[in-house]
């Protein structure tokens, strides 16, 4: 899996800074759904390495568009946050 995302769009050359994401990704149907918990965003493949990858593409698209639109510092520290933890819960209804 492609670990990494850039559109390459010619961006000036100011050094770009490492954002890290969580992603979930789970089948539903014939494809595979994949989310950014941070951001919201989500996406969809054929397969899981697709869907993830599209993903990347997407939350690449927001990240950039929230720093044209000056959003970019609000959600920086969530985005550069190391220290993620992921886990299963379950409710019953």
């Amino acid at each position: 899996m492609k670990k990494g995302f850039s559109r390459g769009n010619g961006r000036s050359s100011k050094a770009l800074t490492r954002y890290h994401f969580s992603a979930t990704v789970r089948a539903e149907g014939k494809y595979y759904v994949s989310q950014c918990s941070e951001s919201g965003v989500t996406s969809f493949g054929a397969t899981p390495e697709d869907a993830l990858q599209k993903l990347g593409e997407a939350v690449d698209l927001y990240l950039e568009n929230a720093r044209l639109l000056g959003m970019l510092p609000h959600l920086a520290p969530v985005l550069k946050s190391r220290h993620r933890f992921v886990t299963m819960t379950e409710v019953v209804i």
